[in-house]
């Protein structure tokens, strides 16, 4: 991910109320958080606190969660799912599935941002929480990876 398309989307999270914003390109993961939109909501585990600045980024590999989440891929963000990269075109993955690291499992839309959410981990497809088109909140359950 190049360096004006980071600024460019910590514009966007800093002039927004977004709390906060997952990119991931070619195997790169990038989290902004917004700090004022932080602060103003519940401690949610796995959220870092505000920092001083409006708008703070961290590169990770993956979320990190508790034991007992550890399976269970969570949005990042509110918005709408979709299961397709386009309308009309075959799901991104199925119960049963195997995949691999970094494969994308669906798509959050949030105010005409389409964000790809990504495998941060492999195994199989045992669960998928949501339907096409549904609402998802922070920290919703998205699919279980077993």
């Amino acid at each position: 991910m190049d360096l004006e398309k980071i600024k460019t989307l910590l514009d966007f999270v800093g002039r927004s109320r977004i709390s906060e914003l997952t990119v991931s390109e070619a195997g790169t993961t990038v989290v902004i958080r917004n700090a004022s939109q932080t602060a103003a909501a519940d401690h949610v585990p796995g959220v870092l606190e505000p920092q001083a600045s409006s708008a703070s980024i961290s590169a990770e590999p993956a979320e990190k969660y508790d034991e007992e989440d550890a399976r269970i891929v969570r949005s990042a963000m509110a918005g709408v799912l979709h299961q397709a990269a386009n309308p009309g075109a075959a799901p991104l993955i199925a119960v049963g599935d195997a995949v691999e690291a970094g494969r994308p499992l669906c798509i959050v839309e949030a105010m005409k941002v389409f964000t790809t959410v990504n495998a941060p981990f492999g195994g199989k497809v045992k669960r998928i929480f949501f339907e096409d088109g549904q609402d998802v909140g922070f920290g919703d359950p998205l699919v279980e990876i077993v």
